[in-house]
């Protein structure tokens, strides 16, 4: 879903919802790949039971990558969406069912957000070609190096929707991969794994919930399933949520911020292509050898556990003295629905509601001090009471006035910051002006060496008197700063400073709602009439919205007709605005859709007919399809984050230009223009092989249920496969570089979730006999209970051992962190050395707690307690005849503990640091002399 920082805001605010995943990585012995045995025990501690990846977020970075080189060709593509899928199942290691579903045609409130980016997607495309062509111009007329254009088509991405030959492609290698791995790979054998593609109808994130809300309103279902969804849109968090399942998880890809990208003109990593200054690569390797391995760390991936989210929400939504029972269940889908408001993919978020800005904290403020007055929750089971909406929006739009003036406060601050920042940054490039050398010059932190006498003091301390004033009186009689090198006068601002885009709306002045209108929509404002048109849409879409993620899709028609959306204060009266949505509304065919979504630039997808009727200018919706248009920062600063005002597609019109075409399919593509189902695949070993073997045997030709008993619980139609993937016929690899699977041991069939009434209300509730896991976060009563010290549960095992340092470990650690050296010197601090052995410390036999106690006494200026030194005889003639060792540890302890020994003085007789020390010095002596002459 479109929201913008929702999950950054998110995992800041609710930090121990994330766990990082631990992967277990395949070995190689002699050459030979052996792969992870995913049938073992979860690495992670917990077992899964369902799988579902939303294929989208898989294909795209497989295809198109942005921080390494692209594959070369489609086959490549498919390979690594094979690797992928494997490392999340890897990963993951579902015992039951593998759900993988890739976006088929979308409800048409989504495809005006699917037109937009591919609209956008191609003029960048176009812009980016222009600014390569005229930057290597630049750069080769001023004699700077480029390597040689490469001559390779550029590969299109919105390719990747539903109708293209490239997603039927895909269908067809995903048969084939999945029948490899249920053949092959044991982990595989037993799961129930199903495919739905671009052909079955819905976005793959809905079709995975509606597939787990038709499953769990079945009786056999397992309440306690644990689940696992894998995607990197913000609205998986809340369709998990939605479901009202315990045991909810998603994994997704960790977000790294600044990861560096290569050049698009010289392929350079550290600059821009508007930086590209041309110069040559440098060598990598004595023989340029690495010079096409760039470095790229692999992908990580990380949890994000739902039910630690829920015990976060309990305590911020839980509320006394209600005058109804307090539901938390419910609260929950208040929470999601308030979500809504700040963005989705089918409507444009309120301006007043910025998420940047804490506006779901204040909604939920908002909503915990009006719930008093609404009598009851907002929604109840995707139904949204209008009623008790207004008064939280009308309670937003009190505060819309201060909002809007308080972002322009922060922004302009901000701006300010970044200036000064800018300014701090130029200073510290320059470096000093002046900065000392010799014996005076700075040395680095932590060095082991110490330093040297300082000579000569007084005639250094001139030199350096008389080269600062001679940089003083260089600076003071060049240009000021206010001016350049030739002497003409600078801006106010800094040089550095982008060009603001100009913003006619100005909501932080007074006629802000007036301008807004005006602008925005050419009406205004008092046109009351078109502003609770606008509203009334709204108001549909919320209602759409909601019923979308709770019950399915309740109309592949509807759409919000408007780029921009109302203010929270225009929220009046609309309790009846919403009825009920048309019945019975289809979806768009595959070939439909790519007329709809597409622009012009990538007609060549489409048949020679089709294609036309997007680029002739006697095409009777020839305005649907604009080479240019026009983008609406509305407030923001890049692009990216406006809105692009391309004109909405009429439906009827459409179909009756379509109309005209439709004869000119050739079969291959009328079956590429028709909608599929899913399929269900299994292997040999799993019980509900043999009840599909029998239908194929038969050749049923009606839908027959599936034993819930044979297939854990899961219920649904099965049907014969046009084109099966049958046990033990030979499978044809669909891409050349892997081989055919001569020993093919799967089965596939279509499968229908079970049919409800069109009636029917999915219950937004937990089941009964679920059980909900352990609690992860640190109750708030835990100090004033007489327990012992809270212990952080770092996984998902709240029993995990955590591991720890020994008493070398720590010393080990505190010796190469150089930690509290308050400027003394490396061993200023330490106790002199109770023990040697073979000529390295060894500690004593008083362990951490007196070397602690040595360096406290140390500090205090104490004399260090001592501790007779033992050598054994069997290894004294390790030590050699000369004695250097012990010649340079004596030497190295006497000058690390002068200062000790100047200061140390106050002690007397045995008690004296000085005779303490020489004491020792002589008996080292001793023993050095009798060593050696053992020897010898």
């Amino acid at each position: 879903m479109g929201v913008p920082a929702f999950f950054r805001w998110l995992s800041r605010k609710y930090a121990s919802i994330i766990v990082h995943c631990v992967e277990e990585k395949g070995k190689e012995c002699n050459g030979v790949r052996i792969p992870v045995d995913t049938t073992k025990p979860n690495p992670n501690e917990v077992e899964f039971d369902n799988l579902y990846l939303d294929m989208n977020g898989i294909i795209h970075p497989c295809t198109h990558p942005e921080d390494k080189a692209a594959p070369k060709n489609e086959d490549e593509m498919m390979v690594a969406i094979f690797e992928y899928i494997d490392r999340l199942f890897n990963i993951v290691r579902p015992r039951r069912v593998l759900y993988m579903a890739i976006d088929g045609v979308a409800p048409r409130a989504k495809m005006n957000q699917q037109r937009s980016r591919r609209f956008r997607a191609s003029k960048e495309g176009v812009e980016l070609v222009d600014e390569k062509n005229r930057i290597r111009e630049e750069i080769l007329a001023r004699g700077g190096y480029l390597p040689p254009e490469e001559i390779k088509e550029r590969f299109d991405s919105n390719c990747i929707t539903p109708g293209t030959e490239f997603m039927d492609n895909l269908a067809k290698c995903l048969r084939y991969y999945v029948a490899d791995r249920v053949s092959n790979d044991p982990g595989w054998r037993n799961v129930t794994v199903f495919l739905s593609d671009a052909s079955v109808p819905g976005e793959g994130e809905h079709k995975i919930m509606d597939y787990i809300r038709r499953q769990r309103a079945q009786p056999n279902h397992d309440p306690n399933t644990h689940h696992c969804l894998c995607g990197a849109d913000a609205d998986l968090i809340m369709l998990g949520l939605a479901t009202h399942e315990p045991n909810f998880t998603i994994i997704r890809e960790e977000f790294k911020p600044n990861k560096p990208r290569p050049c698009a003109l010289c392929g350079q990593i550290g600059h821009e292509i508007k930086d590209c200054q041309g110069t040559a690569r440098e060598k990598q390797g004595e023989h340029d050898e690495f010079a096409d391995s760039m470095p790229v760390s692999e992908q990580e991936f990380i949890f994000i556990r739902l039910c630690v989210l829920r015990e976060y929400l309990a305590r911020e939504l839980t509320m006394a003295s209600l005058p109804f029972p307090f539901d938390f269940e419910r609260s929950i889908d208040d929470w999601v629905f308030m979500c809504f408001f700040v963005g989705n993919d089918f409507l444009p978020h309120l301006p007043s509601l910025e998420i940047r800005e804490g506006a779901i904290d204040r909604l939920v403020n908002i909503y915990k001090d009006v719930v008093h007055k609404t009598g009851g929750y907002l929604t109840e089971n995707g139904f949204v009471n209008l009623e008790r909406v207004e008064l939280i929006m009308q309670a937003v739009g009190v505060a819309e006035d201060n909002i809007f003036k308080k972002r322009k406060e922060d922004d302009e601050g901000f701006k300010r910051r970044m200036k000064e920042k800018r300014k701090r940054m130029k200073i510290e490039q320059r470096g000093p002006a002046y900065m000392t050398t010799g014996q005076f010059a700075p040395q680095a932190l932590g060095r082991r060496d110490r330093p040297e006498a300082v000579q000569n003091a007084r005639h250094q301390a001139y030199d350096m008197r008389m080269q600062s004033r001679e940089q003083h009186n260089k600076s003071s009689a060049g240009p000021s700063d206010s001016t350049d090198s030739k002497g003409l006068k600078r801006k106010a601002d800094d040089s550095d400073s982008e060009p603001e885009p100009e913003d006619n709306v100005r909501l932080w002045e007074e006629g802000w709602k007036q301008r807004y209108y005006k602008t925005k929509f050419d009406v205004d404002v008092t046109d009351e009439d078109f502003r609770r048109k606008v509203v009334k849409s709204y108001v549909e879409g919320l209602c759409w919205v909601l019923r979308y993620y709770y019950q399915g899709c309740a109309s592949w028609k509807w759409y919000f007709p408007f780029h921009y959306a109302p203010f929270a204060s225009d929220f009046k009266d609309i309790k009846g605005m919403f009825t009920e949505f048309e019945k019975g509304t289809k979806p768009f065919k595959p070939l439909e859709q790519l007329m709809g979504v597409f622009p012009a630039a990538s007609g060549n997808f489409l048949p020679p007919t089709w294609r036309s009727l997007m680029s002739s200018p006697d095409s009777s919706i020839i305005d649907f399809y604009p080479d240019d248009f026009a983008i609406d920062l509305n407030g923001k600063k890049y692009a990216w984050q406006g809105v692009a005002l391309l004109p909405f597609v009429d439906e009827r019109r459409l179909r009756a230009a379509l109309a005209d075409v439709y004869p000119d399919l050739t079969p291959e593509e009328v079956k590429r223009n028709s909608l599929g189902s899913d399929v269900l695949f299994l292997g040999k070993s799993h019980p509900l092989f043999d009840f599909i073997q029998e239908l194929y045997r038969t050749e049923s030709l009606e839908g027959t249920e599936i034993p819930a008993e044979l297939c854990h619980g899961i219920q649904g139609t099965l049907n014969l496969d046009d084109d099966p993937i049958l046990p033990d016929k030979p499978v044809t690899s669909p891409i050349p570089m892997l081989r055919d699977i001569s020993q093919n041991s799967a089965i596939g069939v279509k499968f229908k979730d079970p049919h409800y009434a069109d009636d029917f209300v999915f219950k937004a509730v937990l089941l009964s006999g679920a059980k909900m896991p352990n609690k992860v976060l640190k109750p708030g009563d835990w100090e004033r209970g007489n327990r012992e010290p809270w212990r952080p549960q770092l996984g998902f095992n709240p029993n995990r051992q955590q591991a720890h340092l020994d008493q070398s470990g720590f010393r080990a650690l505190g010796h190469n962190m150089n930690r509290n050296q308050h400027g003394r010197g490396q061993y200023s601090n330490a106790p002199p050395p109770g023990n040697y052995q073979q000529g390295n410390y060894r500690q004593h036999s008083g362990g951490q707690q007196s070397y602690q106690h040595s360096r406290q006494n140390s500090l205090l200026g104490a004399p260090p307690p001592f501790q007779q030194p033992q050598f054994p005889r069997q290894q004294q003639h390790q030590y050699g005849s000369g004695g250097h060792g012990w010649d340079r540890a004596q030497q190295s302890q006497q000058s690390a503990y002068q200062q000790n020994v100047n200061r140390g003085r106050g002690g007397a007789g045995q008690g004296s640091y000085q005779q303490r020390f020489d004491n020792r010095r002589d008996d080292w002596h001793d023993r050095r002399d009798n060593r050696g002459q053992q020897h010898q």
